[in-house]
């Protein structure tokens, strides 16, 4: 009787330490508008390199095994390119180098700590401020047809293959060269409407007359957006069969889907993407839907995981990480620190589980402890 029941504490303990071994518990690192990281462009590299070991020192703290760091925020590079500038979110100069790498120290510090680096990539947008001077070698000048101005914003064309094809070389080019977890794609695909952006009005006529083939406009809209995430599925697959590609969508799926939600945005209409059919034809590995908002409200987290979880949705089981809103424990929202450990508490429970885990959006609340949330997060491992 002893021994079966030593038997079972370990094979217990054992079940236990593999099930948090391959929980996902990451955070996004974001450079645009340097909101994570730097904290200020111009900074001396030797602060840069003192900001991404707090970083990481904390994301490990707080037993995080996983940063996905803004590495494309604009058409630009966190790490040396010889495709596109380096950042100005740097140095506050597009173009000019910060004195070091950052996406490479940021892969050594973290290998220290246990946690894998993903490159954050940001497929179309190519300024987020068009008025900023751009550099000479920046994609704006040399596929200017098919970059336009919305908003303050300039945004490259998803319909011109031209485009698809210059960000999958810097995607291919980040693969071979750097030791990454993996890489992923945000919400960022075709624009969000908004006031400077009528729904549906984006400036693509030229694009689809030339390469439409008389499809109606928005299927051919959406079918831009799934030829380039099933071809840096398999561009990144061909290079490290191993690597994880993942994506973040929009948390809300599109009007009736699923049916007890609020739908106030439609991504399948609005921003053309479809990733049901990416996880229908495994072209992720993994997805991260934005599921900000609070649960058992009009657009209720558990209500929108459990959807994404459900085999008719997601009949491959690939795992779902829901991107959680640690910015809206602050204003407008301010949200406490009970609401974040409710859906900590929910993904851990909501099945099907294969692997699971979340993204917290962002680390800043997390390094700053808002409302004491870096003792939720640490507590909920």
């Amino acid at each position: 009787m002893l021994v079966r029941t030593f038997c079972c504490a370990i094979a217990f303990l054992l079940v236990s330490t593999v099930s948090r071994a391959e929980e996902f518990r990451g955070a996004w690192v974001a450079a645009v508008y340097n909101l994570n990281f730097p904290s200020t462009p111009g900074l001396p590299a030797d602060t840069q390199k003192a900001q991404i070991r707090q970083i990481v020192s904390d994301a490990a703290r707080s037993g995080l095994n996983a940063l996905m760091v803004q590495v494309r925020p604009e058409a630009d590079a966190l790490y040396s390119s010889h495709i596109e500038p380096w950042s100005r979110f740097l140095s506050g100069t597009q173009g000019m180098s910060p004195g070091y790498d950052p996406l490479q120290y940021f892969i050594t510090e973290a290998r220290k700590q246990g946690i894998g680096v993903h490159a954050w990539i940001n497929p179309y947008r190519a300024a987020s401020n068009s008025s900023a001077p751009r550099a000479a070698n920046h994609i704006s000048r040399e596929l200017s047809a098919s970059v336009h101005k919305i908003g303050t914003s300039l945004w490259l064309d998803p319909g011109d293959p031209d485009v698809r094809a210059h960000v999958i070389s810097v995607v291919r080019d980040i693969v071979s060269r750097y030791s990454i977890a993996g890489v992923i794609l945000d919400d960022y695909f075709y624009p969000y409407p908004s006031a400077g952006h009528a729904r549906g009005t984006f400036p693509d006529s030229a694009t689809y007359s030339k390469y439409g083939g008389g499809e109606n406009l928005a299927d051919w809209r959406r079918q831009n957006v799934n030829r380039l995430i099933e071809q840096l599925h398999g561009t990144i697959k061909s290079l490290r069969p191993n690597m994880q590609f993942g994506v973040s969508p929009f948390g809300v799926y599109t009007k009736g889907f699923p049916g007890n939600v609020t739908v106030e945005l439609d991504q399948y209409h609005d921003l053309y993407a479809d990733p049901v059919t990416w996880l229908k034809h495994g072209w992720v590995d993994y997805l991260s839907p934005q599921l900000y908002w609070r649960d058992k409200s009009a657009q209720s987290f558990s209500v929108l995981l459990q959807w994404w979880r459900s085999p008719t949705v997601n009949p491959r089981e690939i795992p779902i990480y829901p991107s959680i809103a640690l910015e809206r424990l602050g204003g407008p929202f301010h949200w406490p620190a009970s609401e974040i450990a409710t859906q900590l508490s929910v993904e851990a429970v909501t099945k099907p589980r294969t692997s699971g885990g979340y993204i917290l959006w962002n680390i800043g609340p997390l390094m700053n402890n808002t409302k004491g949330v870096a003792r939720v997060i640490a507590g909920a491992r």
